[in-house]
């Protein structure tokens, strides 16, 4: 049975980190010169926080998802490998 072992390089990882740091020092540079009150502010930087926060949760929500049909996958098939091996011994009986 095949492993599935995602293949990511570590200037992919460095790329996305780097992507990440970058967006959230513009938009705090965005927020802090916005010419508005400072509740405005605060709540620009809330919605930026939960926006941030949100896409992480949908992500690992659907990562989770995802590792868990692959192992419920592997349970069915070793399931029907296993019925499967139980029915060509029996036929050998035969």
């Amino acid at each position: 049975m095949n492993t599935y072992t995602p293949k990511v390089s570590s200037a992919w990882n460095i790329f996305t980190y780097a992507n990440f740091i970058i967006a959230a020092l513009m938009m705090a540079g965005g927020i802090y010169s916005l010419e508005a009150s400072f509740s405005a502010k605060g709540y620009y930087a809330m919605a930026a926080l939960m926006l941030v926060y949100s896409t992480a949760s949908i992500t690992k929500a659907l990562r989770d998802k995802e590792e868990s049909d692959r192992i419920y996958n592997k349970l069915e098939d070793a399931k029907t490998e296993r019925m499967l091996a139980e029915v060509s011994t029996k036929d050998d009986y035969y």
